[in-house]
């Protein structure tokens, strides 16, 4: 039981820790262009609803959009408002994984995209890398 109880203090503890930091970075790092385009992305509720639900449908983990829309109103880059459209649209867009397997099914082999799609990832960061040096 005494274990039990410290195992979840200690990950809430981590869990905090890291959420600190995380703010902490996203002050640091923010820039005018990161809160202009956090701004128009969610000026409206109805617009924070579908950035949460593109986000988290282009991720797959409304847990990953929540916590850094979180992190976003930590920082001052959001406020309560603009977050709340966010993180109900991040939980309709966790269903977008369901939503693909119904209309594509699982006829498609994934393995035969794999690759490509990893070496045009590999291609293109390292034509942004050449271009940042050569900058």
């Amino acid at each position: 039981m005494i274990n039990t109880l410290f195992q979840i203090l200690g990950g809430l503890a981590l869990f905090l820790l890291a959420m600190g930091m995380m703010t902490d970075g996203l002050k640091n790092s923010a820039g005018h262009q990161l809160r202009h385009i956090l701004g128009v992305w969610t000026k409206t509720p109805l617009k924070g609803f579908g950035t949460g639900v593109l986000i988290t449908g282009i991720v797959q983990s409304s847990s990953a959009v929540t916590v850094a829309t979180i992190g976003f109103v930590n920082a001052g880059l959001l406020n309560i408002s603009q977050s709340l459209g966010v993180v109900f649209g991040a939980n309709v867009g966790t269903t977008m994984t369901g939503w693909l397997v119904s209309l594509v099914g699982f006829g498609i082999k994934i393995e035969a995209f794999a690759m490509p799609l990893l070496a045009t990832g590999w291609r293109s960061s390292c034509l942004v890398q050449a271009i940042a040096v050569s900058l």
